[in-house]
């Protein structure tokens, strides 16, 4: 069975959710890294993610869900980490992200352990959930989900100060966090 390697910059960041979706923890087989040429961004929206909320008194219905994704943008880089999953475990992933495309990133990715030896890529949002996004946003139905943006912060808090720094400056998304109900 193949093994790949996938770069992490949001969620796949937090073992214990890259385990919710690979039914194992990733271990020691996690390494922190950085690609250079991306840029992540508040920028995806979810497929299948609905859900309703109040944010400012008011209350939306049929929102959507927002999560981070990565952009290409020449003159920064985005730290993370790379892992490795089995064919299985990528068709799992896949399904997760299936919003996404996954892209080689190989010669734009540094990974912070001696020996590292491997292609990587990276799922970045297909157009149209960026798209899909933005009409959200235009029409004040778009918001990220607080326990998502926890889980973000925390999983970069857990890489260090140096990682959670870098992570911290990712752009400000231009939706609220809030506390979303999935229906």
């Amino acid at each position: 069975m193949s093994r790949t390697w996938l770069f992490g910059y949001g969620s796949l960041v937090s073992p214990a959710s890259l385990a919710t979706t690979i039914g194992r923890h990733p271990g020691d087989a996690v390494s922190v890294a950085h690609v250079d040429g991306y840029g992540r961004r508040w920028n995806y929206g979810s497929k299948v993610l609905r859900g309703d909320w109040v944010n400012d008194g008011v209350k939306v219905v049929g929102g959507l869900v927002v999560s981070l994704g990565v952009a290409a943008a020449g003159d920064e880089s985005c730290n993370g980490v790379v892992f490795d999953v089995d064919d299985d475990e990528l068709a799992a992933l896949d399904w997760r992200e299936r919003d996404y495309e996954r892209v080689d990133i190989t010669d734009q990715t540094t990974v912070e352990r001696d020996g590292f030896d491997g292609p990587v890529q990276v799922y970045v949002p297909r157009a149209s959930s960026i798209e899909r996004y933005e009409v959200a946003r235009d029409e004040g139905r778009a918001a990220i989900r607080q326990s998502y943006w926890t889980l973000v912060e925390d999983a970069f808090a857990a890489l260090g100060g140096q990682h959670a720094e870098w992570y911290g400056r990712t752009p400000a998304p231009d939706i609220p966090v809030a506390d979303i109900t999935l229906i």
